[in-house]
């Protein structure tokens, strides 16, 4: 008799089978465990260090206060001891006086014994010769919560990127795995065309070419990569990445303000910075290209195609643009995909290009588009559109723009 579930996968050459639903199952447990973590740590941050920031500047009343004693206050860190500058002061709220030990909001220590005393010197004790008043914030909702100073730590805002890339990854990968579930490689790529499928198993699915029909000619193109989401997706890789970085660089920018430098650290972060910047780099000319340029349509005739037949091919252009150059061609492509030790390598190279169109020099106004309708002839001896387990054979449009004062894109149909 057969068993309902697998939890241990039997191994068939380079294949496993199993449970898919456990694997569905384990991917939403993992990607909720990323989300729940930014969760907690976004509202830890916001409950404890940036809405105390935001009250202290904005809510806060203003008085004024005598300051009676000041001591260093210590506590054990990570890496060693931590100091807060404290001051006992007295100020009356409503014909009420208060007395309290008080610095910040919220009270925070950090190490640099030096600093703390240099803040502590700055303040005199009030006594029969010196009577100095000093300004200091008190809660209106609790007038015994009491601040010396005002401002933002910038710090702790930019920390911010870290729980809101463990939402990204955690909340897109769930809400993938939430739309997939129960449905394994095989079937999603069979449903759309299951005939079509048993009667040519190698032939790739058009499903997404049928049943868009253009607006000038028969059949509206997708594109390879949608701009959104190639955009999302470098925003995330950013966010994650320089993320984690930043909270290594506020280490070692820190063992440099205070005078005992860690050179290691330093050093060793160095390539991770300079691929974040890279990241940073990558996504903003995403950006530009995704916002700057305006959506690229491509449209075809008549389909299928085959070897040695022509078809009309129209390409619309919108966005205000001063174009250098707009060059459209036929792009074969052959991919493989095979097994090196433990990991599963892609590779592609394009195998064939034909040019279908080239223009140069000209302007595309605002609230315009440049429209080219052109002959495109397949080749006589091309190979058909191919895929399989292990090899692809890709046929695309491909647009490619060197736009004037822009970032060069290239889009894919």
């Amino acid at each position: 008799m057969a068993r309902k579930s697998r939890f241990y996968l039997k191994k068939r050459g380079d294949r496993r089978t199993g449970s898919g639903r456990l694997g569905r199952l384990g991917e939403v447990l993992f990607f909720s465990i990323f989300l729940a973590a930014g969760c907690a740590a976004l509202v830890l941050m916001v409950t404890t260090l940036l809405l105390p920031q935001w009250r202290l500047n904005n809510d806060f009343q203003e008085t004024t206060c005598k300051v009676l004693d000041k001591r260093i206050d210590e506590t054990n860190g990570e890496d060693g001891k931590l100091y807060r500058p404290e001051l006992e002061i007295e100020y009356q709220v409503a014909n009420r006086t208060y007395r309290v030990w008080a610095y910040d909001v919220p009270a925070s220590h950090s190490s640099g014994r030096e600093d703390k005393l240099a803040i502590i010197d700055s303040f005199t004790v009030h006594n029969d010769k010196n009577t100095k008043l000093y300004p200091c914030w008190y809660d209106p909702l609790e007038p015994n919560t009491v601040a010396m100073v005002r401002g933002y730590v910038w710090m702790a805002w930019v920390g911010l990127i870290v729980p809101f890339a463990f939402i990204l990854v955690g909340g897109g990968g769930l809400i993938y795995a939430v739309l997939h579930w129960g449905k394994s490689a095989e079937h999603r790529a069979a449903t759309a065309g299951r005939t079509s499928r048993e009667q040519f198993p190698n032939i790739p699915d058009d499903s997404n070419i049928t049943n868009s029909p253009g607006t000038t000619l028969d059949f509206r193109l997708p594109m390879a990569t949608s701009p959104g989401w190639a955009l999302f997706g470098t925003l995330v890789a950013c966010l994650f990445w320089n993320g984690i970085v930043s909270v290594f660089v506020v280490l070692a920018v820190n063992s440099h303000l205070e005078g005992n430098p860690e050179w290691f650290l330093t050093i060793f972060i160095i390539p991770f910075v300079l691929i974040g910047i890279g990241l940073i780099y990558f996504f903003l000319r995403q950006l530009l290209i995704t916002t700057g340029v305006g959506p690229t349509l491509a449209e075809i005739s008549k389909h299928p195609l085959h070897p040695g037949e022509s078809c009309k091919l129209l390409i619309s252009q919108s966005g205000r643009l001063s174009v250098n150059s707009i060059k459209v061609s036929l792009v074969c492509a052959e991919e493989a995909t095979y097994r090196q030790g433990t990991d599963t390598r892609t590779e592609t190279q394009e195998v064939r290009r034909s040019e279908v169109f080239r223009r140069e020099g000209f302007e595309i106004h605002r609230g315009l588009q440049l429209d080219v309708e052109c002959e495109m002839d397949i080749p006589a001896d091309a190979m058909h559109s191919f895929k399989s387990d292990h090899n692809e054979i890709n046929w695309n449009i491909v647009v490619d723009g060197d736009i004037a004062g822009w970032p060069d894109y290239s889009r894919s149909f």
